[in-house]
């Protein structure tokens, strides 16, 4: 099975979509995931990503696969 587009957001897309350094990604990351009940080596998709921050998917979705 081939998927089309990503599901899963990483540290560089949040740098991509916040502007800001790695270590905030890094740190935003770890906050959804503690927030999301997750461990530390469970990723975190667009969509939990964007309901944590109270922002749409495809916002998010748009800034990062355009870069």
């Amino acid at each position: 099975m081939i998927l089309l587009e990503r599901r899963i957001i990483y540290a560089k897309d949040i740098m991509v979509l916040t502007g800001r350094s790695k270590s905030y990604a890094y740190n935003n990351l770890k906050k959804v995931r503690e927030w999301l009940g997750k461990s530390k080596d469970q990723l975190v998709t667009f969509d939990e990503y964007a309901e944590f921050h109270g922002i749409s998917v495809s916002d998010v979705f748009a800034s990062v696969v355009t870069q």
